[in-house]
């Protein structure tokens, strides 16, 4: 697993993080039952702080995307409630989409660039 961290981003690594590994999961190069690298050894890996990827971790167990197990460690484990993760989806447009509306991006902008993320990220199942 590559996960590109930009520290001159105005996005929490911590966010940043989670989102490459989300990306992993909807892209297929991360799959259910895989295992994560322990806290330490990704903290040692990419030179960021333990505490960064434990709360990475943490939140990524809240959302549903992995479980926390005490021999393994983090392991991939999509949440298969599709209507929960519809509803989160749908929160997160309406506010992206808003903000769309304010900068004057059409319907069809936004239809164009939903198919654009499919087709660049491969996360078309």
């Amino acid at each position: 697993m590559v996960i590109e961290i930009d520290f001159n981003s105005d996005e929490a690594i911590y966010v940043q993080l989670m989102n490459q590994i989300i990306l992993g999961i909807a892209t297929s190069r991360l799959r259910e039952g895989d295992t994560l690298p322990s806290v330490r050894q990704l903290a040692d890996t990419i030179g960021i702080n333990m505490h960064t990827v434990n709360k990475a971790y943490a939140l990524l167990r809240q959302e549903g995307f992995v479980t926390i197990d005490r021999r393994k460690g983090a392991v991939i484990a999509v949440d298969v409630d599709k209507m929960k993760a519809l509803e989160e989806m749908k929160q997160h447009l309406v506010v992206a989409m808003a903000r769309g509306c304010c900068k004057n991006v059409s319907r069809e902008e936004v239809h164009g660039l939903i198919d654009e993320i499919f087709d660049e990220y491969g996360i078309d199942r």
